[in-house]
């Protein structure tokens, strides 16, 4: 046979496009680089995750959830005397901080700061770079549809409650902190199908042939369907205000949407998998998770009701959230997320075997548990038997968690400023009963050095005081005669009775507006400028009462084991905040979150530095 040699080589610039060889490369382009951005984020959380192990908090509860039957020595006192760290100067703390701090930046009526919106703009900009570069996308329409299939393994990686990614990242950095890269990114995936369908529907009417009939076409316009009605039911509107019909729409469109995906085309298939292998971890975490436990519901009143579930030693950090299905009536369908109000017994100044939570009636659901526990605690207190007790309803309950928590360690900063408005006072009373059990009942185990804090909470009335006011109380004589400064501000902001003000130690009321938290942290972080009398005892408290405020307080006798031997609150205030770093959370609507992150970026730009750096973590009550 005559050879003829090598075959011609077409040239690069007459080669016909080939679709299913070149588009796979941008999938693989696109992943590596959204996988390096993870990869990226993992090594900046390497020195929380180290913390975290010297504290003993990562993976807390992460695989078994709350326990039970915990060891005594939980509750045994710590040895040793209440020493706080030497003070030392922490520049460069600050210097990354101010740095972070200019991410914090966020505007009215957006969802995310501006770190949070650099980073998703920048995911939007890959995702049309590898939709639109190389390539005439008119008549080479696939390459939106590749993409689209390489975004399924980021929705669902960010969409699991228990994902990976909150685990390798630590503590503080649960699924309610990285959702709103599930909700983008399922924008992002949308777009990419948009463009693919609507580019093929288009060529389709040019060339006459039919968009419905054959199975490729009708499966495609079918899939679409579906996930247009996802996005349209992820609205924020719908997810606040019909939250059971998204969560339900949700669960079933992603379902029909991967049964239409893969009937449309058979390069779907890989893509499925990841997405698949992620959601059977999340169940697999929460079968070893569930619970199902006895608990008390005790009203307060006809705004706020305590749930005590039972026989709870460990397994939760403070800080975090669980999951709570109440089995009365109907209601055994719905989960709601409670934030856990006490640290568990390890580190708590109230040791006891107990999850409390606290739910506010503000909806349906927790409306009716209030009145639940109103009608049962009025019927036990109607009967004769002495032996039953009348103070709340037994009920049963399932737990799905811990979840969340604090995103900082509060006994790594030497000032704490903690800022709640209503129920979101539930957040910060966990992190403050740890907080002071750290320094003070375990002897700062891990070098904790917080030497003051503020605790800062905003209601509508004198009565919501109640609500917490027992815990308030014992946690602030538990700062008495120790190195650790406890002060308690309350905004009321309505002018209500005023002799419904409970009593807690070193806690001012006042009514006004609510506080600008600019101003708060603007004050927490200036020192006095001249220094005050010796307080008196602690069994003396002083109350003033006008038409402006109230102040309660309750000071105790001068602190021992400070440098000087015997120095008082108000002397101690002077060496405090400079430069041994302010920690920051707020808790509650969402446009105080906003004015936090607000004010600790104006902060931390200015005197960020000076002050060892200015840390915040914000917990949104909203869906």
């Amino acid at each position: 046979m005559s050879d003829f040699g090598a075959p011609p080589v077409i040239p690069t610039e007459l080669q016909q496009y080939n679709s299913y060889v070149e588009d796979p490369k941008w999938q693989a382009k696109f992943s590596y680089i959204w996988a390096a951005v993870v990869g990226a984020a993992f090594l900046a959380s390497v020195p929380h995750i180290v913390q975290s192990i010297r504290n003993r908090r990562l993976f807390r509860g992460m695989i078994t959830g709350v326990t039970e039957y915990s060891v005594g020595k939980h509750y045994q006192l710590a040895s040793g005397q209440d020493a706080i760290p030497t003070h030392v100067k922490r520049r460069v703390s600050g210097v990354v901080h101010t740095l972070c701090s200019t991410m914090l930046w966020t505007l009215p009526g957006v969802e995310l700061n501006l770190g949070q919106m650099l980073l998703v703009g920048g995911y939007l900009a890959i995702v049309v770079a590898s939709i639109a570069m190389n390539i005439d996308l008119v008549t080479y329409p696939n390459r939106a549809g590749f993409i689209a299939l390489a975004q399924f393994p980021v929705v669902f990686l960010f969409g699991t409650k228990n994902s990976i990614v909150s685990l390798i990242l630590g503590p503080g950095n649960g699924y309610e902190r990285l959702n709103y890269i599930h909700r983008w990114s399922g924008r992002g995936l949308f777009i990419a199908a948009t463009i693919h369908g609507a580019l093929w529907i288009k060529n389709h009417l040019i060339w006459d042939l039919p968009i419905l009939g054959q199975q490729k076409e009708t499966s495609g316009v079918a899939a679409l369907g579906v996930l247009c009605g996802i996005v349209l039911t992820s609205l924020r509107p719908v997810r606040r205000w019909f939250y059971q019909s998204f969560f339900i729409v949700h669960v079933l469109g992603y379902v029909a949407f991967f049964i239409t995906i893969c009937y449309h085309t058979t390069y779907a298939s890989p893509w499925i998998f990841p997405p698949l292998a992620f959601y059977g971890f999340d169940i697999l975490l929460r079968v070893f998770r569930y619970r199902i436990k006895d608990a008390t519901l005790v009203p307060v009143d006809t705004n706020m009701t305590l749930i005590h579930i039972h026989d709870c030693d460990d397994g939760w950090l403070a800080g975090q959230h669980v999951r709570l299905r109440v089995f009365i009536g109907a209601r055994v369908f719905e989960s709601h997320p409670l934030t856990i109000l006490n640290a568990p017994p390890a580190s708590s100044c109230m040791p006891s075997s107990t999850v409390t939570l606290a739910a506010r009636a503000v909806g349906d659901w927790t409306r009716e548990i209030n009145a639940y526990a109103l009608a049962e605690q009025a019927r036990l207190r109607g009967e004769k038997d002495a032996n039953q007790s009348a103070t709340g309803a037994q009920i049963q309950v399932m737990i799905d968690g811990p979840y969340g928590g604090c995103s900082i360690d509060l006994g790594q900063h030497e000032s704490v400023l903690l800022v709640a408005g209503g129920s979101g006072a539930a957040f910060t009373l966990g992190l403050l009963d740890d907080l002071i059990a750290r320094c003070t009942r375990l002897g700062r185990p891990s070098g904790e050095r917080t030497r003051r804090i503020e605790f800062a909470w905003c209601v509508r009335s004198y009565g919501a005081l109640h609500w917490f006011a027992p815990r308030l109380e014992a946690l602030a004589r538990a700062c008495a005669g120790t190195t650790l400064d406890l002060h308690v501000s309350v905004y009321v902001t309505c002018l209500c009775a005023p002799a419904e003000v409970p009593f807690v130690p070193n806690m001012d009321v006042t009514i006004v507006e609510r506080p600008s938290v600019v101003d708060l942290l603007r004050a927490f972080v200036t020192p006095p400028s001249c220094a005050h009398p010796n307080p008196a005892k602690a069994s003396d408290k002083k109350v003033e009462a006008d038409a402006e405020s109230i102040s309660v307080e309750s000071v105790s006798d001068d602190i021992e084991g400070a440098p000087s031997g015997r120095v008082a609150v108000s002397d101690r205030l002077a060496w405090v905040g400079l430069g041994g770093g302010v920690a920051v959370c707020a808790a509650g609507p969402e446009s105080m979150t906003r004015e936090a992150q607000n004010a600790v970026a104006r902060i931390g730009l200015t005197r960020g530095v000076e002050l060892g750096g200015v840390a915040l973590h914000t917990e949104l009550f909203a869906m």
